[in-house]
């Protein structure tokens, strides 16, 4: 009779001799990739197994597809550090793992005071047969009517509370972080020409948004975008 093969057994955890990491089932880490000069690819593992020894692991994962790795490609909105949880599930050798990384949530990753190398972010998940998304629709801002990306510096009017890009208003990166006061011209075009003249380098009171500041989580704009 043919030998069996002893059955894998399923673990919680595993310790990587390689990176001297412990992974877990749950966590984002960085795989290997088989082209050489390629950027790591970032997985969830969903599974963890080794063969009766405890050795030659191997993990199941999910894996996250940058936005240039989707089927419509990326777009203006997409943030330099954004992935989307996908529906491919794989195995992979364990020894493949780079080391561990953190997929935040949108709203908290627009929250970090600072982005490492190792900090991504996640607001879609993606079917990789059909190139949907899910969410299908997004909240977008400005008179461009684009979804947000945390990566742009926008400007916000004290009236409205809507938030614009400076080019979308005709003016600087460099410009708009000095204002001390913006108004859109739908909410007051007299009052925007007065304040937006008056700029100054102090802005001590200046609603301009860096790229980890704008509170997402209750858009003003109650526009909506299919993204993909």
């Amino acid at each position: 009779m043919p030998k069996q093969k002893a059955p894998r057994k399923q673990l919680k955890s595993y310790k990587l001799k390689h990176i001297n990491k412990t992974i877990q089932e749950g966590d984002a880490v960085l795989m290997r990739s088989s082209e050489a000069g390629k950027a790591s690819y970032v997985a969830r593992v969903e599974a963890i197994e080794t063969d009766a020894r405890g050795s030659n692991a191997k993990v199941r994962v999910r894996w996250y597809y940058r936005p240039e790795e989707s089927i419509g490609g990326r777009r203006q909105f997409h943030g330099a550090k954004e992935v989307f949880l996908s529906d491919h599930l794989d195995f992979q050798s364990a020894d493949t793992i780079e080391g561990k990384c953190k997929v935040h949530t949108f709203s908290s990753y627009t929250k970090l005071d600072s982005v490492g190398n190792d900090d991504f972010f996640c607001r879609f998940e993606y079917n990789s047969a059909s190139g949907a998304f899910n969410p299908d629709r997004v909240a977008v801002f400005c008179k461009c009517e684009m979804p947000y990306n945390p990566d742009d510096l926008m400007v916000q009017c004290e009236e409205c509370s809507e938030w614009f890009h400076p080019s979308c208003i005709g003016t600087t990166i460099e410009e708009a972080k000095k204002l001390d006061h913006f108004y859109c011209e739908e909410c007051s075009p007299q009052e925007q020409d007065l304040q937006n003249s008056n700029s100054t380098s102090k802005h001590r009171d200046a609603k301009v948004n860096g790229k980890r500041n704008l509170e997402v989580t209750k858009p003003k704009n109650k526009h909506t975008k299919r993204p993909g």
